[in-house]
């Protein structure tokens, strides 16, 4: 390629002829090209006419090939997050919230860089800082997984030129709790009777505890002996019918003699839709020797009862909403009790053999 040097600046500014130049300002070397008849200009960041001259080839190399993104140096870690908020919204994700409680970490460390500055390198820093600061290695996984989703919206937006890969820690925190009936029934009879009705039903039905807590007389059909989950009400975005039988029926119908005609929802106090509860569920569980247990515990337990009793995965997942196979299984919590009857029956099976069945392997001939 030819290279000119403007007279009037010796060594000072520099062009490929036609597509670019590079020139210093100050100490640093800038470089400068043409995109769609538009003069861009750029700092090199370094005070090597070298690279800035190789930088300027990569440039006019991208442009070349259609993988230019102009100004991607300017997109900042702010706008960045707009573009995520502005995804959850449009697309009607009710997770923002849970998103919002991540995003000051992030923010705190990230706060002040350029979306190209956030590399896998930057990243692992972020780990460390905030592993040193306690964090679980399932939060900090959130938390990078909502900053690459960041940065993989602004790539497919045509913002940034590449889609960084990071790496997550290892997670070993999958939840073991469940409740065996009895211990159920023990922390039903301590909770408030405002709450019984709620509980109860999650349990019976593995419902997640927002979906029962929106649940309105419309949704239900005592005489069909149904309830009809909305898709708006639910996480997943697939509306799934819960037939009602047995106790579940008769909670229904309790829960019908106190329906108030100023009260839409199945579960309430007072004309109020039952909201959170979880002080009087921490004293309850205090109460029946089972601190630590969580509500979405019962979800876990219903899953785990609706195997035991021998359902089929695909209708126990039609019941509680798992959308995978994967996810219900990891709900779907075996015990030693499990493991025990399972080898109980292959000692019965087996034991049942008639020893004159057994058919020996024929010698070679």
């Amino acid at each position: 390629m030819n290279i000119e040097e403007t007279p009037n600046r010796p060594k000072r500014r520099r062009c490929l002829r036609g597509m670019g130049r590079w020139f210093k300002r100050g100490r640093l070397w800038w470089i400068a090209y043409y995109y769609r008849g538009e003069e861009k200009r750029e700092s090199s960041e370094s005070e090597s006419e070298s690279l800035a001259r190789k930088l300027l080839k990569r440039r006019l190399a991208e442009i070349h090939s259609g993988r230019f993104t102009p100004d991607e140096d300017r997109l900042t870690f702010d706008q960045l997050v707009e573009g995520l908020k502005d995804d959850y919204r449009v697309n009607g994700r009710r997770s923002l919230k849970t998103v919002e409680f991540y995003i000051p970490h992030l923010r705190s460390f990230f706060g002040f860089d350029r979306a190209i500055d956030i590399t896998p390198d930057r990243v692992k820093t972020y780990q460390v800082k905030r592993l040193q600061e306690k964090a679980s290695n399932a939060t900090v996984n959130r938390e990078i997984a909502i900053l690459g989703r960041m940065l993989s919206l602004a790539f497919n937006a045509g913002k940034l030129s590449r889609k960084p890969r990071f790496h997550m820690l290892d997670e070993n925190n999958v939840r073991q709790g469940f409740l065996e009936h009895g211990d159920f029934l023990k922390l039903l009879g301590k909770l408030p009777d405002r709450l019984k009705p709620i509980v109860e039903f999650l349990y019976l039905s593995g419902w997640r505890k927002g979906e029962a807590q929106k649940l309105e007389w419309r949704d239900v059909d005592l005489k069909g002996q149904a309830v009809r989950l909305r898709i708006e009400n639910s996480k997943n975005k697939e509306a799934r019918i819960l037939p009602l039988t047995g106790r579940l029926l008769d909670l229904f119908q309790e829960r019908h003699e106190e329906r108030r005609l100023d009260c839409p929802y199945v579960f309430h106090h007072k004309g109020q839709k039952v909201g959170d509860f979880k002080k009087a569920w921490k004293t309850a569980c205090k109460e029946s020797k089972l601190t630590g247990t969580l509500v979405h515990d019962l979800r876990r337990t219903a899953a785990r009862n609706l195997s035991r009793a021998g359902v089929r995965e695909e209708v126990a997942m039609e019941i509680t909403g798992h959308k995978t196979r994967s996810m219900y299984r990891r709900y779907r919590i075996v015990d030693e009790r499990d493991l025990r009857e399972a080898t109980e029956k292959l000692q019965t099976h087996l034991e049942s053999q008639d020893e004159t069945k057994v058919i020996p392997l024929r010698a070679n001939q």
